[in-house]
């Protein structure tokens, strides 16, 4: 499996948002920007239905790969997205249902390799190894980019440790080094 990273700029983020619609769907752009809002793994955001999120401010949910309580605030951001979702597809059950002829049928989410083959197009087009862990990872390096201490990134990743959330979020050496400069005493 390749390992994919974080983007680390806000202008790169938003230009991934505006690739995903160009070159796939507003789907997509709204997979990714939910992503980063609430931090959820792809799997946990792709089994969301609108009955579970709708006019929420708190999401309580059992993450299916951990099976840990996770609650999570979604921002203004997050409702924004729900609540477009919701207008623009009245009669859907699924926060992102698939809308394929074979989908039509029955009524299911959008899969996963789906979302990670436009994920990894995206990535190709901007030179970033792009995929459905980088929405996390992304988030989690924002956070810390901006000052946030590491052991919150940690908890709002739901890592057991600030190690484990360090390697995950891709602080390099180059980061480290960063920090020299950055602060000069």
């Amino acid at each position: 499996m390749n390992e994919v990273e974080a983007v680390k700029t806000k202008d790169d983020i938003h230009m991934v948002s505006r690739l995903l619609e160009k070159h796939g769907s507003s789907d997509y752009r709204d997979i990714w920007e939910l992503g980063i809002n609430a931090a959820l793994r792809i799997s946990d955001l792709l089994s969301l239905k609108f009955s579970d999120v709708e006019g929420l401010e708190v999401l309580n949910l059992v993450e299916g790969k951990t099976k840990k309580v996770r609650s999570i605030k979604l921002n203004s951001k997050a409702q924004e997205i729900i609540q477009r979702r919701r207008n623009d597809n009245p009669a859907d059950v699924w926060l992102f249902q698939a809308k394929g002829n074979r989908a039509r049928s029955s009524e299911k989410a959008i899969d996963r390799s789906t979302v990670a083959r436009k994920f990894k197009e995206i990535g190709e087009i901007i030179g970033v190894q792009l995929g459905t862990h980088s929405m996390r990872k992304t988030r989690g390096y924002a956070m810390w980019s901006d000052g946030v201490p590491i052991e919150v990134v940690c908890k709002v990743l739901n890592h057991s440790t600030p190690a484990v959330t360090m390697r995950y979020i891709g602080i390099e050496k180059q980061d480290i080094h960063q920090s020299y400069d950055d602060y000069v005493l």
